[in-house]
């Protein structure tokens, strides 16, 4: 009875994704490499939410869609080297054809045209498309109790809506959505990358913790507000989504999180460019299935 019911809460929470056409074929695209490549997006869409869950989450007012956070979730093949890769918003790449900041590609064409430009900048081939925005991002955290951070000093943002104090404490989610979208750092965005990476493996971490996953007034609400709130691509089900929780909670035992190599932009202001030596060569570790090399890693979480 108990497999049954698992297996029908499956199904059902399979039902309720919503899927979009993120994935589409194109002529040139890349060739499947080892392992399995993810694109995650946090994107800043107030959509669904009221004014008080706007003054609440400190989300402030916009039109349109834009996308604050993007990542590369590489799984590697039989147990290779699982690895999260930042893809800096600011980067400038090829979008349709012209140079532009990687955001852009978002705010412009969408989910297709920001995976499609993402395979031809890395060379990689995108397997699974997953999306969520500000609402489902806080209702994650709080429903697996909040999420314990350790912050080496204070963090006082009006804009993001936090004033955290030195040390470790839990974020519930609120505080959590303010800490993965503060640039209130000397390096803003780089930092903020940091961050992302480093909550988010924390967050998986705890939803795949055995106190978690035995208890279902916490793993259901998860599991459903995950589901509720994700945008995925036609291809992706909640097992595949599964195996992204449980690959991410292995990170923090030998997998690798860093940000694409980039130096700054000569040409256009706060932006920034991928080293033109380094980056092909970590593109080219995770398509051929090799671990990152160490000096590809930047430092921090």
């Amino acid at each position: 009875m108990l497999l049954l019911l698992v297996v029908g809460f499956g199904i059902y929470l399979d039902t309720q994704m919503t899927r979009t056409e993120a994935l589409s074929s194109y002529a040139g695209r890349p060739a499947s490499g080892s392992g399995t490549n993810w694109l995650l997006v946090g994107s800043d869409s107030r959509a669904g939410l009221s004014s008080a869950q706007e003054r609440q989450l400190s989300t402030g007012e916009a039109d349109g869609n834009r996308t604050d956070t993007m990542m590369i979730v590489h799984v590697g093949s039989f147990g290779g080297q699982t690895s999260i890769v930042s893809l800096p918003r600011d980067s400038l790449v090829e979008v349709d054809g012209t140079t532009a900041r990687l955001n852009s590609a978002y705010s412009s064409g969408g989910p297709q045209l920001l995976a499609r430009t993402v395979e031809q900048s890395t060379g990689l081939r995108i397997d699974h498309y997953a999306e969520i925005g500000f609402e489902g991002f806080a209702s994650m955290v709080d429903a697996v109790g909040g999420v314990e951070m350790c912050l080496d000093e204070a963090i006082d943002d009006p804009k993001a809506g936090i004033d955290l104090p030195a040390g470790c404490q839990e974020l519930n989610g609120p505080n959590a959505l303010g800490y993965v979208r503060t640039r209130a750092f000397p390096n803003a965005d780089l930092q903020r990358v940091q961050n992302q990476r480093a909550f988010l493996s924390a967050l998986m971490s705890k939803a795949a913790s055995p106190v978690t996953l035995a208890n279902p007034f916490a793993s259901v609400p998860f599991a459903t507000a995950a589901v509720r709130t994700l945008t995925v691509d036609e291809s992706t089900h909640v097992w595949h989504l599964a195996s992204l929780g449980w690959a991410m909670h292995a990170v923090s035992s030998g997998g690798v999180t860093t940000t694409v190599p980039i130096r700054p932009s000569g040409s256009v202001s706060g932006a920034v460019v991928w080293d033109r030596t380094d980056a092909p060569r970590l593109w080219e570790a995770l398509r051929s299935g090799e671990d990152i090399p160490r000096d590809l890693v930047t430092p921090g979480p």
